[in-house]
């Protein structure tokens, strides 16, 4: 058995719709981990669940900032927190674990490990050169024309910001890891990068506020991580911190996975 994950599936987009159709496991007692960005739509997110749930043995979701946001084609006009809080319930009808659920074991070959899908959003702490608040990063954003559309269509009710919201889900988040036993290794998983390293690599380095916190910078090794899975940059690759891997499972867009030499080959082997 495998513990495999993606991420960014983004089924609006025809090429990808079809790539996640094709997702199949290797073996019949798989796991897929599903780091968030699966569609905008209500409906879209449920229907590429419930067919992954139906082939893989075990699915644990995590949401994205796309999964969140509140879209005028959803019928669904949820915001925030009750969006949030709709999913979870959607997807525990399907059998998904989800980051309000208790956290499942996976039975590796080498022991039991830990499966933790985390939701924690940005605070603007991966700010740009030079800035030392989230006002200044901002504004150093809008002036360069480079504005992540969460903005616009990520609402954090009924917390007074994103930023607030993350707080939120930071403290709720470490109590439930600190409570974990502390001999067994875990796999974090989270749609936004726990460090800011791999950010560093971006196009547009305005853009990395809207990509993590500083507050998750020990966790791969405070909870004894044997690998963090996450997405959201659209940068598929692994980077090891302190000895730990930390994936990028994304898909991203067709005009980005379209161009690489070669095809993706479907989720990234986690462990063993």
């Amino acid at each position: 058995m495998s513990l495999l994950a993606i991420s960014d599936l983004h089924v609006r987009h025809g090429d990808n719709r079809a790539f996640t159709e094709d997702l199949r496991p290797d073996s019949e007692d798989d796991w897929l981990l599903v780091a968030g960005d699966v569609a905008e739509t209500t409906a879209d997110i449920l229907w590429a669940m419930e067919l992954l749930a139906d082939r893989f043995a075990t699915v644990v979701w995590v949401p994205g900032n796309h999964d969140l946001w509140t879209v005028p084609a959803d019928p669904l006009q949820l915001r925030g927190q009750e969006r949030y809080q709709y999913l979870v319930e959607a997807l525990r009808g399907l059998g998904v674990h989800t980051p309000e659920d208790p956290y499942p074991l996976w039975p590796g070959p080498d022991g039991p490990v830990v499966v933790a899908p985390l939701f924690v959003l940005y605070d603007h702490t991966f700010r740009p050169e030079g800035t030392s608040t989230k006002e200044e990063a901002l504004a150093v954003a809008h002036e360069a024309g480079v504005v992540c559309t969460d903005e616009y269509l990520l609402h954090p009710d009924p917390h007074p910001g994103r930023d607030a919201w993350c707080r939120a889900r930071l403290e709720y988040t470490r109590a439930r890891l600190d409570s974990l036993d502390p001999d067994l290794p875990t796999v974090l998983v989270n749609h936004f990068p726990l460090v800011r390293e791999p950010t560093r690599i971006l196009r547009y380095p305005e853009f990395a506020q809207w990509c993590g916190t500083e507050a998750t910078a020990d966790w791969h090794v405070r909870y004894r991580a044997r690998a963090v899975v996450y997405g959201h940059l659209h940068i598929p690759r692994t980077i090891v911190v302190d000895g730990v891997p930390h994936v990028e499972v994304s898909l991203g867009y067709p005009r980005e996975w379209g161009a690489r030499p070669l095809p993706p080959e479907g989720p990234r082997r986690v462990l063993p």
